[in-house]
């Protein structure tokens, strides 16, 4: 057993600014429990053009509002209590709200090592 906190991750390589928000990355690929999970804020006006080839990713809203959408152009509102998942690797638009962030909890499986980075400017979305 062990017990982790944000604070904790904040001065490591698994905090990371990811370029329209950031992840605290809590539970990592050598934690060996077969999955990740992340504190997430996307930043209030923020778009994203995201595609998660590797990895399939369920995240939990536990604060603020925003939106994904799909590219058939499906746009679901995503406020607390809310949960969207990425079970096919979907390529998809994440939106902070216009006036205040969105705070998931994301989870990712298989594991994510911890200290990826996204690149925005891939006209293709965003992976790894």
């Amino acid at each position: 057993m062990f017990v982790r906190s944000k604070a904790d991750i904040e001065n490591t390589g698994h905090f990371v600014e990811w370029g329209a928000g950031t992840s605290h990355r809590l539970l990592t690929e050598k934690d060996q429990m077969g999955y990740t999970v992340c504190h997430t804020v996307v930043r209030a006006g923020t778009e994203s053009l995201l595609h998660y080839r590797n990895h399939l990713e369920a995240c939990y809203c536990i604060a603020g509002k925003g939106e994904v959408e799909d590219m058939n152009g499906n746009v679901y509102q995503i406020r607390p209590g809310d949960m969207y998942v990425l079970d096919q690797h979907d390529r998809h638009y994440l939106r902070g709200g216009q006036d205040e962030d969105l705070v998931l909890v994301s989870v990712f499986n298989p594991p994510l090592r911890g200290d990826e980075r996204h690149n925005l400017s891939d006209t293709s979305g965003s992976s790894y």
